[in-house]
């Protein structure tokens, strides 16, 4: 039998599946998961990881995904195993899987020529081009922020945003001259005055990207940086805090004016020695490198230093934007004394781009560009994911459950304080460590068996991303399975 055969009939056998009783409140959603393989991956995702691997390297994936049945907050693979998943695509589903109002936004006709043509957006924008930026990304910019830029990705959007940082830099130097033809030809070889002996501050285990600007300010995997040159920048130390917060204050606010005396030294050391800091890059939470908190007064004080030395501060939010915190932008709860100088996003903003201050907008076209530097057909379907979080009232029951889940994290780490501690989280960002890498891999991959995808942070820490339709029962079912899952072990 022909391998086309094979897939036609493994597809129909799989379709036959049940999924279990859907939920009318919650638009047909499973009521909860339904494992039908005794390991996931199943066979099916089994045999098509092993074809993929013939073009190319395929170990980070975890299993094949029938989007088709994935339905709200449950993901289906090809093996018909229905999951509640708390990872969602890697953060980025804000309404989960075929939300009902983005399917029809996809249908309709006069959307059809934006999907189908897609658009160099810096060169040949649609008609409907300024409407869509302004009922998407600039009805929900970061307060005091007017100006926005799109991108394809988190990382393009953290390394454009450096960009736009050392122009302004830069011109502010340079004042209202213009460029000479030393500046011009100099840059073209990578050589001063054209290319300036610059640098850019970020914090270790900060995760910005994987392109070579962002990932300069990388600083958490070693897998996504060895073998690429990249320049020496300073990098800072983020404050690492002491669980629950509340026990340990006089330790933590120690912690963080020692980061902050870092974070001075450095600008200042590196400014002697003729490479001055132009822009620090930060995540309000760190994800990928551990779910890393730090306070507002943290974060308030590092924007003074900014503001008396003249360096640019921008805040990724890739991760923690789109309401998820409680507010649309995790930094709204530092209560900044202005707005950040720029605001990267992706994610759950299914675009990706960021929003800057006035000063730092460009004074020629092509300095920020690229072929597509975007795609308006996300703008289409964000427009519809903020008018379901609007009109629900999503941030606010995002910071209901997102409360209810910490609470039942603190109490399994009370049970089992030999596996789990340092529940953290703010709104439905939320972590917790496992007390060493193998029995983290064991506690995920047990999980996963029983119906529950999970994502991974930092060295020892288990993160949630659940969409902003997640909901206590959706944490009751979550929270016996860990509970069960531990327990056994």
């Amino acid at each position: 039998m022909v391998r086309e055969e094979v897939f036609v009939r493994c597809k129909a056998a799989i379709a036959t599946i049940p999924l279990p009783q859907v939920d009318a409140t919650d638009r047909g959603e499973p009521r909860g998961p339904l494992i039908v393989t005794s390991e996931i991956p199943g066979p099916r995702s089994q045999e098509l990881s092993a074809r993929l691997s013939q073009y190319q390297n395929a170990d980070a994936v975890q299993f094949f995904v029938d989007y088709e049945r994935s339905q709200g907050n449950y993901v289906v693979d090809v093996d018909g195993n229905v999951l509640l998943d708390i990872f969602t695509q890697i953060a980025s589903l804000p309404l989960g899987y075929n939300h009902p109002r983005l399917i029809k936004a996809m249908q309709k006709p006069e959307n059809l020529a934006t999907v189908i043509n897609r658009p160099a957006l810096g060169s040949y924008p649609p008609i409907d081009y300024v409407e869509r930026l302004q009922t998407s990304l600039l009805s929900v910019a970061p307060p005091g922020l007017r100006q926005v830029q799109t991108m394809g990705c988190g990382s393009c959007s953290v390394e454009n945003g450096m960009k736009a940082i050392n122009m302004a830099y830069q011109r502010r130097i340079r004042g209202p001259r213009p460029y000479t033809e030393g500046e011009m030809g100099s840059c073209l070889v990578n050589q001063s005055p054209g290319s300036p002996k610059l640098s850019f501050m970020s914090f270790s285990n900060a995760f910005h990207g994987r392109t070579m600007g962002a990932l300069s300010l990388t600083h958490a995997k070693w897998y996504v940086k060895l073998d690429f040159p990249v320049p020496e920048w300073p990098i800072a130390p983020f404050p690492q805090l002491r669980y629950p917060l509340e026990e340990f204050v006089r330790e933590n606010h120690a912690e963080e004016r020692r980061c902050l005396e870092q974070v001075r030294d450095l600008i200042y050391t590196w400014d002697k020695r003729g490479e001055p800091v132009s822009g620090i890059c930060i995540e309000p939470i760190q994800g990928d490198g551990g779910d890393n908190h730090a306070s507002a007064a943290f974060f308030q004080g590092l924007q003074d230093i900014c503001d008396e030395t003249g360096v640019y501060l921008m805040l990724d939010e890739v991760q923690t934007g789109g309401g998820v915190s409680g507010k649309y932008w995790a930094h709204e709860h530092f209560r900044l004394r202005h707005a950040p100088h720029v605001v990267a996003f992706s994610k759950r903003m299914l675009s990706g781009g960021f929003y800057f201050a006035d000063e730092l907008r460009p004074t020629e076209g092509y300095r920020i560009y690229n072929t597509w530097t975007g795609d308006p057909t996300r703008l289409i379907l964000l427009e519809q994911v903020i008018k379901e979080v609007m009109e629900k009232g999503l941030m606010a029951k995002a910071e209901l459950v997102g409360s209810y889940m910490l609470d039942g994290l603190r109490v399994l780490q009370s049970e089992f304080p030999g596996v789990l501690s340092n529940a953290r989280g703010l709104g439905t960002l939320c972590a917790v460590d496992v007390r060493d890498s193998d029995t983290r891999a064991q506690v995920v991959r047990r999980m996963r068996n029983r119906g529950v995808n999970l994502g991974v942070c930092g060295a020892v820490g288990i993160r949630l991303r659940p969409s902003l339709l997640f909901k206590h029962h959706h944490v009751d079912i979550f929270l016996d399975k860990l509970r069960t899952t531990i327990a056994e072990m």
